[in-house]
């Protein structure tokens, strides 16, 4: 493991005072992702589960750091890769595993499947599997939240390579000149799809991007879910003053494919084994060990706990109804033109 990064988290744990709970709960959250992501890459490879998945093993710090310090009224929009969001915003793993198997019992009945999972009463619009797609989107939410007069912000997940997609541009700029609330959140995991990002620009930081429009850019530590977690703070503060969006880039790194076809082959051997070593599933309970903030037999115990959870959850899911013909005519925009005989 990555000493360094256990001892910069150890520092944040004793300046931050945070409470024994709270910190508990960040680790069980990103194992609770983990998990999930680790028992649904078994259901797709033995063909129980059908669709496809784009997972986020690895990235976990990024999602719970940023959910943590949101609302239930916040929202969040996603992207293809959007189980990690989910959990973090508090989607149950029933609604989650119940849609992933497309049954009535999922979040969206069974009809979005992986990579459109959502809760609108939970702060999640249904994630937008189009790269770049939820960034206007996100702008347009926020407007609606300023013209309401409401707190409410909200955050917009997306990969490095959406960044190169003209709706970053166009949604960043609208923000910026409407002083709209959002925060802009770039997982940075160095890879869009095959292609690495410093392939595809010319700039060393993603972050700079944001500054052709106009608004503060700044890296962060995506696997230090307390630096993410704080920063995130932050920003919601500024939306909430009226200052305007934020951008905000977490390097991370996936350690699974882009897709579950993926072989990672052009992923450098020494690079995988730095990012390996900075897991956040790894780091964060090494670091609230050393803080002498629980014991291993604790740790143990929670990952134990959220085992058991995920493994009936699953059973619960493989169990429920699938929809029916009828399902096809509900929740559409308009109901159907009566039958002529």
């Amino acid at each position: 493991m990555n000493q360094e990064l256990i001892k910069k988290i150890q520092v944040r744990i004793e300046k931050g005072g945070y409470e024994k709970a709270f910190l508990l709960d960040l680790f069980e959250r990103m194992f609770l992702i983990r998990e999930f992501e680790e028992q649904v890459k078994f259901l797709f490879l033995e063909g129980s589960m059908p669709g496809t998945i784009h997972q986020c093993q690895g990235q976990e710090a990024s999602a719970v750091g940023v959910c943590s310090a949101l609302r239930t009224e916040d929202f969040i929009t996603s992207t293809h890769r959007p189980h990690g969001h989910a959990l973090a915003k508090g989607l149950s793993p029933d609604e989650m595993l119940g849609e992933l198997y497309g049954r009535t019992s999922g979040c969206c009945k069974g009809k979005g499947g992986s990579m459109h999972v959502g809760n609108m009463d939970k702060g999640m619009l249904p994630a937008i599997a189009i790269v770049g797609g939820n960034i206007p989107v996100a702008a347009g939410m926020a407007l609606a939240f300023k013209l309401k007069k409401t707190d409410q912000v909200v955050a917009c997940f997306f990969g490095d390579g959406a960044t190169g997609e003209g709706a970053f541009h166009e949604g960043i700029n609208m923000a910026a000149i409407w002083d709209l609330p959002v925060i802009y959140l770039c997982e940075n995991n160095l890879y869009g799809a095959s292609t690495a990002a410093k392939d595809t620009m010319r700039l060393d930081r993603i972050a700079d991007r944001a500054l052709g429009c106009g608004l503060p850019g700044k890296q962060v530590d995506g696997n230090d879910v307390l630096e993410v977690y704080e920063n995130t703070v932050e920003a919601v503060k500024r939306c909430q003053a009226g200052e305007g969006p934020i951008f905000l880039e977490l390097l991370t790194y996936r350690i699974t494919g882009h897709s579950r076809r993926d072989p990672c082959h052009y992923q450098p051997d020494d690079e995988k084994k730095a990012w390996f070593d900075k897991d956040p599933i790894l780091v964060f309970p090494a670091a609230l060990i050393a803080s002498g903030v629980c014991t291993q037999q604790e740790i143990d115990e929670l990952r134990t706990g959220v085992e058991q959870q995920i493994e009936a959850a699953v059973g619960r899911a493989q169990q429920e109804p699938e929809p029916t013909l009828d399902d096809l005519t509900t929740d559409v925009f308009c109901a159907p033109a009566a039958s002529v005989s």
